[in-house]
């Protein structure tokens, strides 16, 4: 095969985090030549088994070092940006990370001629009083002033064999008598499993949607922060009080839980500002077809996949409720 007829090639930043791994899987189904493109090549080796021998490359790249990103985007296609942090640690702040380093990546794409799908989130909001959201938003922003016909992905909350947010619970819930309904449990999610996103962003890269336009990305149901850990905690069969957690108590907690060096927090005060308001797919985007529509996809129910990996927070595991042995 000569270099004028190999497959296109596709650079993904972050290609070993949860949504990632699920986009370089999509992209290696579709015949695409993929370089994941990510701080560590080192531990991104599990990715290797989805594509062809070959088909799959690694490189090191970090988005707050402008030189390592212009390396990794050099001869490719198109470019897929997977990139995003929930929380700052030392200098992965939200500014460096999902301002500075989208902008990187767009104008990386730009020089090269490689097209761009950046994945960033429902909730981006350059007014919000959230800094997570607010980097979103500017993060928007240059991506579409540096690459105007670049597509823009925003997903709901996501769930998948790897989420943060009902594997979190679900631990929880192992040790825990009752879990924390933050503001009551009233925010409104549309989660969204991580292989319709991925398979979103393969779509994207083949250029069947329109391009140049923000998509909002939001399962087939509205669910209440308190109905999602329902559905979670049936999923693993447990039983566990839900208790309120006002606002400004659950900030408080953030807070001192940010401070703890080298753990990871469970909730931020960033976070908690990001559940005083809803994560659902805005009736803008519904009206003018910005939504899973646009890419011919049905989007998965959330009791449709996640008792296949929550089985582990089950009180006997694969065996609870099976009456024999599985």
């Amino acid at each position: 095969m000569t270099l004028s007829n190999l497959p296109p090639l596709v650079t993904v930043f972050g290609g070993s985090g949860f949504v990632g791994r699920h986009v370089v899987r999509a992209l290696a189904r579709r015949g695409f030549r993929i370089r994941v493109a990510v701080r560590r090549p080192d531990l991104a080796g599990f990715l290797q088994p989805l594509g062809n021998v070959g088909q799959i490359s690694f490189v090191q790249a970090n988005l707050r070092y402008r030189q390592s990103v212009d390396a990794a985007v050099q001869g490719s296609d198109h470019v897929v940006n997977c990139v995003g942090i929930l929380f700052e640690a030392g200098r992965n702040t939200f500014d460096a990370v999902q301002d500075f380093g989208a902008r990187a990546v767009a104008e990386a794409a730009r020089s090269v001629g490689a097209s761009l799908t950046h994945v960033s989130a429902i909730g981006a909001d350059a007014g919000s009083g959230s800094i997570y959201a607010q980097s979103k938003a500017k993060a928007e922003k240059a991506v579409m002033e540096i690459k105007p016909d670049a597509v823009i992905l925003r997903p709901s909350i996501v769930f998948g064999p790897e989420d943060g947010f009902f594997n979190k619970f679900a631990q929880m819930s192992r040790f825990s008598p009752a879990l924390p309904l933050v503001g009551g449990g009233k925010t409104a999610f549309q989660p969204v499993y991580v292989a319709d996103v991925a398979e979103a962003v393969a779509k994207a890269v083949e250029g069947k949607v329109e391009k140049g336009r923000i998509y909002e990305l939001g399962g087939p149901e509205v669910l209440t922060f308190r109905q999602c850990l329902e559905i979670m905690l049936k999923a693993i069969d447990r039983k566990r009080a839900l208790v309120t957690l006002p606002f400004g108590a659950a900030s408080l907690i953030g807070s001192i839980a940010s401070m703890v060096p080298l753990i990871a927090p469970p909730l931020t005060s960033d976070q908690v500002t990001l559940l005083k308001s809803d994560n659902v797919v805005s009736s803008a985007a519904e009206a003018e077809g910005r939504t899973f529509k646009a890419f011919g996809i049905e989007p998965t129910l959330v009791e449709a996949i996640i008792p296949s990996y929550l089985v582990r927070y089950r009180p006997q595991g694969q065996y609870t409720r099976s009456g024999k042995a599985a």
